[in-house]
């Protein structure tokens, strides 16, 4: 069973750039979907970005300003963050799930998650 570990986060002013990295240990993601989902305190765990098949959606607080992509082996899966805001401040996660939904239940085999800070 794949396991994801993402990486990458930290602590950056804001209007910086940061890249988040999902990695499948122990295999690759085979074309699976996988999203990015984040959580800031005492909020819900909220879809940003998800790839499948090519194709990819946003959440419109970050299109235009984070990039989701996946390298040739399918074993990592990329969020390129850019123009950082204090409220891109969250816990972020990476998630395998079914292709065409946003929906954070409907995805699985989380990460430990990686945490982003932007300071403003």
């Amino acid at each position: 069973q794949v396991q994801l570990v993402e990486s990458g986060g930290g602590l950056v002013q804001a209007g910086g750039s940061l890249r988040l990295s999902c990695a499948a240990s122990g295999g690759s993601f085979s074309g699976l979907p996988v999203g990015w989902f984040r959580q800031a305190p005492g909020k819900d765990r909220d879809f940003v970005a998800a790839i499948w098949f090519g194709r990819t959606k946003y959440a419109d607080s970050v299109r235009g300003r984070f990039t989701i992509s996946r390298d040739n082996a399918e074993t990592t899966v990329y969020l390129q963050m850019d123009r950082l805001k204090p409220e891109d401040t969250a816990i972020y996660y990476c998630g395998i799930g079914p292709p065409l939904t946003t929906t954070e239940s409907d995805f699985g085999s989380w990460g430990q998650g990686t945490q982003v800070t932007v300071s403003s």
